[in-house]
């Protein structure tokens, strides 16, 4: 298999150089050009073609964001990895690349210390998603387990899961099928905007709570929260302790803690906690799937879509065996099929479904009032 061609796109020389010496020990990978700013990688773009580009975000003359604007309007389809910092400000402009058409992003690595610190970096983090957005083999991470896990960056590094076909096996529902009485998502790369899709498709009048997984960094989670509540009907907030669920609210999952649901009082609460990473993942779909299946007894709507890894498998096997149901986004519309092909190869999938008929299948499963004649 010929090597992922790669273009390294980031004004700061210093930056090039380390992302360029580590992309190059890997012999998958080719650095077939590098760019100071977003205006050159334009104009080199159909010249080196391609695989994958990254590309930081604060560049002169034309920064990231506009760069992958103008890849879009271009017809560049090559899937790109931004830079980002963690920061407020770092956040904001990673949530917009990636409503611009960015697939995915990492720290940028002239921000964790050392150059040593800064090329392991670059080989936890971009190397595996660069192989995933690719459709390659990606192996487990050398580093120690949970490294990234705190942040969120990095994570869900199991296998991925390429584009050829595969068969959909299918294991046997349980006799009895609960109405739902939560709805579960989990998602990781590409969440971002298969969430702001899904999410905004679904009625203030939907009649469960919902509980959200998205891989982020803390930072992120509260912007991103922030973005969802303003676009959707359903009231949108990162998940605080102690909190009743209530119909019609969505809970994030904030960065580095585990989202949980307990019984207190007699109500069902949000709860978090940073216990160990599962999955290379903090937060982890799995732990989130897992309480819910006991706090609901098995009523359960759970939802995987687009990420890495396979979190979300073992749990939403969980799911169904307890009565519940789950849907995946099928590989098409998948940035990658990791951790949605991870829970529909493994025979837990109800439905395996496109991203656009997602919202449509849970209002399927939900009485809402909504989808009334007329209503």
């Amino acid at each position: 298999m010929d090597p992922i061609r790669v273009m390294v796109v980031d004004d700061s020389v210093v930056v090039r150089r380390i992302v360029t010496d580590v992309l190059s020990e890997d012999p998958g990978i080719e650095v077939v050009g590098t760019a100071v700013n977003g205006k050159v990688a334009l104009a080199k773009v159909d010249q080196l073609k391609p695989e994958l580009i990254t590309m930081d975000i604060e560049m002169p003359e034309m920064d990231g964001i506009a760069a992958v604007r103008a890849l879009r309007a271009k017809g560049v389809r090559a899937p790109v990895v931004m830079f980002s910092t963690l920061t407020e400000r770092g956040a904001s402009a990673t949530l917009d690349a990636l409503s611009a058409g960015a697939d995915d992003y990492v720290t940028k690595p002239a921000n964790v210390g050392s150059v040593a610190q800064s090329m392991d970096s670059v080989r936890e983090q971009l190397v595996p998603k660069i192989k995933a957005l690719t459709g390659r083999p990606v192996g487990l991470p050398a580093a120690r387990a949970g490294a990234g896990a705190g942040t969120g960056l990095g994570a869900g590094l199991g296998a991925g899961l390429g584009t050829a076909s595969v068969r959909i096996p299918s294991v046997p529902a349980p006799a009895v099928r609960k109405k739902p009485a939560v709805l579960a998502i989990g998602s990781s790369t590409g969440g971002p905007e298969a969430l702001a899709r899904v999410l905004p498709a679904l009625p203030a009048s939907l009649p469960v709570p919902v509980v959200i997984v998205q891989h982020m960094p803390p930072v992120f989670t509260r912007q991103f929260a922030q973005r969802l509540d303003r676009l959707c009907a359903l009231d949108v907030v990162e998940a605080v302790a102690g909190v009743p669920l209530e119909p019609g609210t969505v809970h994030l999952a904030p960065g580095d803690h585990h989202l949980t649901v307990r019984s207190s009082g007699g109500v069902l609460r949000t709860a978090l906690d940073q216990g160990a990473p599962e999955n290379f993942c903090r937060p982890a779909v799995d732990v989130l799937f897992r309480s819910v299946v006991q706090a609901y007894a098995g009523a359960v709507l759970a939802v995987v879509l687009t990420g890495m890894g396979a979190d979300g498998r073992i749990g939403a096997g969980q799911v169904r065996a307890a009565g519940g149901r789950v849907l995946a986004q099928d590989q098409a519309t998948s940035v990658v099929w990791g951790m949605p092909g991870a829970v529909t190869q493994a025979g837990f999938a109800d439905e395996v479904l496109p991203l656009g008929e997602v919202a449509t299948a849970v209002q399927r499963h939900l009485p809402v009032p909504s989808l009334r004649v007329g209503a």
